[in-house]
């Protein structure tokens, strides 16, 4: 098939000649032509006339239902077309971080209202696609810097602490590593240990080493334990700190910045398996809702153990924010039937004349961890 390598590591269609009648393709959004579709089609017949268990080459077994979380996926950012491409891709569950929306909120309403929508409709909305939503609950550490607004938030936190499908506090941290953010990091910490909730850790965009051996040093002195507690956002400059002081390490893979697959599969290589997290942190910026099926199948090619494969992003984000409870592998396993009749509040994510998907069991497809 001729492709195209991005500056992701994944590769994307060509235009279609003129000259040629063309499909758009149902991942990249580009055109596939006459030819791309028999060379997908033999590619397929190929991989199914390929060994499995054992004997089977890497990629492979990957592509024998292999079922994939994405931890940190900001999902109000995305459209209904993002859910069903990530089902089709194996993500069976999403965590759904809180935080900054791209301009600042005015007022405690505005993130009463946005943690509402993450901890209901946005749960709804990916169950009409086959995919288990949660969220994590937090004041971010950029708004932090407004005072009136931080104490504010956290009055409202406790109320969401204990709503369903809430795994975590976060995202929390440092941005400009201020006295505000530091004091409001701290208050959160001790909320998380207060309803006993894992934590989600932002490090910072800027001075991201020093920021994150800051972060370490608070959660230690507020007596917080490293292995309830995901730092994200994580590069080459701080994984060494991080697995060394015993907490899970956690990749955002964003395209041309943070952290490429390319260079995550080298970083899987090198340190193994154990507590590395793989995310997309897909939001509202250029971002790739696939990041995280395209990381295992890249790691699949270059010779990645299918277990280590399926420990990041897969076992290691269930282990770490399983931990009260909320999650559980049972909830895609043996999922509920989707019915896009269904409402929320009077919504639907359809609209008028559109068919609904009606499916039992809930899930897109046959999917098995492997």
């Amino acid at each position: 098939m001729t492709s195209q390598a991005n500056g992701n590591g994944g590769f994307a269609c060509e235009p279609a000649p003129s000259s040629e009648t063309s499909i758009p393709c149902p991942c990249c959004g580009g055109m596939l032509t006459p030819a791309m579709v028999r060379e997908i089609v033999r590619a397929a017949r190929e991989a199914e006339a390929e060994p499995k268990g054992e004997g089977a080459a890497p990629s492979a077994r990957l592509a024998a239902g292999a079922m994939v979380i994405d931890p940190h996926a900001h999902m109000i950012s995305r459209t209904t077309d993002d859910y069903e491409a990530m089902a089709r891709a194996g993500v069976v569950a999403v965590i759904e971080p809180a935080f900054w929306l791209g301009q600042p909120r005015t007022s405690a309403g505005t993130y009463l209202d946005y943690l509402s929508l993450i901890a209901g409709f946005e749960r709804f909305r990916a169950g009409q696609f086959g995919i288990r939503h949660y969220c994590t609950i937090g004041l971010n550490p950029k708004e932090a810097n407004n005072e009136e607004l931080a104490e504010a938030v956290m009055e409202i936190l406790p109320r969401f602490a204990v709503k369903e499908g809430v795994v975590a506090v976060g995202e929390l941290g440092y941005d400009e590593q201020t006295a505000l953010e530091d004091r409001y990091l701290r208050a959160q910490i001790e909320l998380a240990k207060d309803y006993e909730l894992p934590i989600m850790v932002h490090t910072p965009h800027r001075d991201k080493k020093r920021g994150t051996l800051r972060t370490m040093d608070v959660l230690a002195e507020h007596g917080f334990d490293p292995g309830r507690c995901v730092i994200d956002h994580n590069n080459e400059e701080t994984v060494e700190d991080v697995l060394e002081r015993g907490y899970w390490v956690a990749f955002s893979i964003y395209p041309e910045t943070k952290m490429g697959n390319e260079r995550m599969t080298e970083i899987v290589r090198r340190y193994g398996p154990e507590r590395l997290i793989v995310d997309s942190a897909c939001d509202w910026g250029v971002s790739d809702p696939l990041a995280v099926p395209k990381t295992a199948r890249l790691m699949a090619e270059r010779g990645i153990d299918p277990e280590a494969i399926r420990a990041v992003t897969y076992a290691n984000a269930l282990s770490a924010y399983g931990l009260n409870g909320e999650m559980r592998e049972e909830h895609w396993l043996d999922p509920a039937p989707i019915d896009q009749r269904t409402l929320y509040q009077g919504n639907s994510v359809l609209r008028g004349g559109q068919t609904p998907v009606i499916r039992t069991p809930g899930r897109p497809a046959d999917l098995r961890i492997t």
